[in-house]
């Protein structure tokens, strides 16, 4: 591939990459991780299955937030009840909020591994650090800063190529399902798909596009007229690639970290491992001082990509569904209610690692939360996507209907599963 090529399609490439690879923080790798130790190679096959999942419904948010010009939660005060917007929003701040204190929490005791020294001393940095880091940066500047930050995650590609791995073997894994009876295995592939699928990705894109949305309005020197077709196919093929390429790095990632640990610690008979500094811990006297050093510092990495955006993507919401103005590119001051909410999810995840209440307790809290909401706020992502006076003539294709609905039933049938189990 040429040189101007590779830079063609990076230059391409920004919500969907940032998106997927925030996906994979340090509380999806724990669930990953505690996946592979269990279970094994047996619940590879996830990862292919949401796959298709994850690129259809974040193509739908996607979608809405580049022709719409605005973020999720404006489109849901025009379908929805105030009320019933502000619940749903008020949901995905607590989720998040306890999604930033795990963690935060993970990249303290991953320094800490490193480094020695107390574990909530470093996760006050870290807490300080990507607080202080959107305050700090325009949109453009972040998003250079967080597509850096996704290189991370190619930690854990490198951890799986330290190991012996049966391809052959790999490949039937994932593409076979091996499912199994028992409560313990159907919550576990809940709690995957609870953590692939998650709402603050959807609020995150949708807000990332209509920002790009809006910068490019402002600039009518940039290619086709913004109401031709050329315009909207233009961004529509961007849109599709940056996704795609998103959420299949995400699941990649995911592949990965369930393979490292399955080929280790569930090999030797470690099964319960229950935070990414754990696995890390329990991967050093068998894999190696490299593979630890690398699994550790990934957790470091991806901490500092994800809480930035679960804490923006509060922000986002909270601003669009009471009619503030958001966005990265503005100053303190011009959007003081947006900054406030990220600074508010920053302090409050940071301040719950220091009290009683256990990070991995918080993870488990949130991913339920995320589970339950996540439902009605894809039906209404697809309901909105199908309606003219939104979207205009862009609205969802067929394909993306069966789809979206698809993985909203999914998802359904993910919260019923765990609620039984």
């Amino acid at each position: 591939m040429k040189l101007p090529l590779i830079r063609d399609v990076a230059n391409r490439l920004g919500p969907g990459l940032i998106t997927g690879a925030a996906d994979d923080d340090p509380s999806g790798l724990a669930t990953y991780s505690q996946a592979g130790a269990q279970f094994g190679p047996r619940l590879l096959w996830t990862t292919a299955f949401t796959t298709p999942l994850m690129i259809a419904i974040q193509l739908v948010s996607a979608r809405i937030g580049w022709f719409t010009g605005r973020g999720l939660a404006a489109g849901f005060r025009r379908i929805m009840p105030l009320w019933l917007a502000m619940a749903l929003v008020s949901l995905l701040v607590f989720a998040n909020t306890l999604n930033i204190a795990a963690d935060i929490s993970a990249m303290g005791e991953g320094l800490e591994l490193l480094t020695g020294g107390p574990k909530h001393g470093h996760a006050l940095l870290f807490g300080i650090l990507s607080t202080t880091l959107p305050l700090w940066l325009g949109f453009d500047a972040m998003v250079r800063v967080l597509k850096w930050l996704t290189l991370t995650l190619l930690t854990y590609v490198a951890v799986v190529f330290m190991l012996h791995v049966d391809w052959e073997s790999v490949f039937l894994d994932s593409l076979l399902p091996g499912f199994e009876h028992g409560a313990g295995y159907w919550t576990m592939v809940v709690a995957v798909l609870g953590t692939t699928i998650s709402p603050y990705l959807f609020f995150w894109q949708a807000a990332q596009e209509a920002e790009q949305r809006q910068r490019l309005s402002a600039d009518d020197t940039t290619g086709p007229h913004e109401d031709s077709p050329a315009f909207a196919a233009e961004h529509l093929y961007r849109i599709k690639l940056d996704t795609t390429v998103g959420m299949v790095f995400s699941n990649v990632i995911a592949f990965c970290v369930m393979l490292a640990t399955a080929l280790t610690l569930h090999l030797h008979g470690i099964t319960d491992i229950s935070s990414t500094a754990q696995a890390a811990q329990a991967l050093r006297p068998l894999a190696g001082e490299w593979t630890f050093l690398i699994f550790t510092l990934g957790i470091i990495g991806t901490g500092m990509l994800a809480v930035p955006v679960l804490a923006a993507s509060s922000a986002y919401a909270v601003a669009d569904v009471f009619g503030w103005r958001s966005g990265l590119d503005h100053r303190l001051m011009e959007a003081r209610g947006f900054f406030a909410v990220i600074v508010f999810g920053g302090i409050a995840g940071t301040l719950i690692d220091f009290t009683p209440l256990d990070p991995i307790r918080a993870l488990v809290w949130s991913a339920i939360v995320n589970g339950v909401i996540a439902v009605p706020i894809m039906a209404a992502m697809m309901w909105m996507g199908a309606r003219r006076e939104l979207l205009g003539n862009n609205t969802l294709t067929l394909r993306h209907r069966v789809l979206g609905w698809f993985a909203t039933a999914v998802m359904g049938a993910a919260v019923v599963a765990m609620l039984v189990t």
